[in-house]
């Protein structure tokens, strides 16, 4: 009997809502967020994003949460920075290769990103092509992923403000966990994702991601 009730306390335990102090998240099929918070609710999981935001999810879609090595504190977002980033008016159905250079500087200024970095990272992932797709998925001019078009409630992931005003918030965040003078990191896991880099304390030894991180701080002149 007192097996059994033990066993019936442990499951109403495991059961009942609860918040996961963690912040690295794992979600099916491979793909690592790093969260402010976990929470879960039934079969429901809700996952806190850093800088605001919430992601609503089944909770079978939550492989395992572990504790960040990296600690989270929340930035302090500039004065200028506003979002959503779809109130920068600009029209994109039809766009020069000069057009989505000066859109990538209002933006870059826009998430206080220093736009050299940010037209170095898009030149390295798309060449300025709003419309090109990699082999693994990834979609327009910062090349996002299906998970960070869902993550930044991106509607259409080929109109060149929707693309980089998320791709950039993105950048942003990676640059404020990461630090001041880290951009290296923050372009790791840009490319290799935060999981990755913080499995590995630093840049993961991945050609790829070795060689994508070097050429794009080459184009910023460091």
């Amino acid at each position: 009997m007192q097996t059994r009730l033990r066993w019936i306390v442990g499951l109403l335990v495991a059961l009942a809502p609860s918040t996961a102090a963690a912040d690295l998240v794992t979600l099916r099929g491979g793909r690592v967020m790093s969260v402010e918070s976990v929470k879960f609710e039934g079969d429901m999981a809700t996952l806190t994003l850093r800088g605001g935001g919430e992601i609503g999810m089944l909770r079978s879609f939550v492989e395992s949460v572990v504790p960040d090595e990296f600690p989270y504190e929340p930035p302090m977002p500039p004065a200028s920075r506003v979002t959503p980033v779809v109130a920068v008016p600009i029209e994109t159905s039809v766009m020069s290769k000069d057009g989505l250079v000066g859109l990538v500087d209002r933006l870059a200024a826009h998430h206080g990103v220093n736009p050299k970095l940010a037209h170095a990272l898009v030149r390295v992932e798309s060449n300025y092509e709003p419309r090109a797709v990699s082999p693994k998925g990834a979609m327009g001019l910062m090349q996002l992923m299906p998970a960070t078009v869902r993550q930044y409630a991106v509607v259409d992931p080929f109109d060149p403000v929707q693309n980089l005003g998320a791709g950039l918030q993105h950048l942003r965040g990676l640059l404020d966990r990461f630090g001041k003078g880290k951009e290296s990191l923050a372009l790791a896991a840009y490319n290799a994702g935060e999981g990755a880099v913080s499995r590995y304390g630093g840049i993961p030894p991945f050609r790829e991601t070795q060689n994508y991180v070097r050429r794009i701080l080459s184009l910023t002149g460091r």
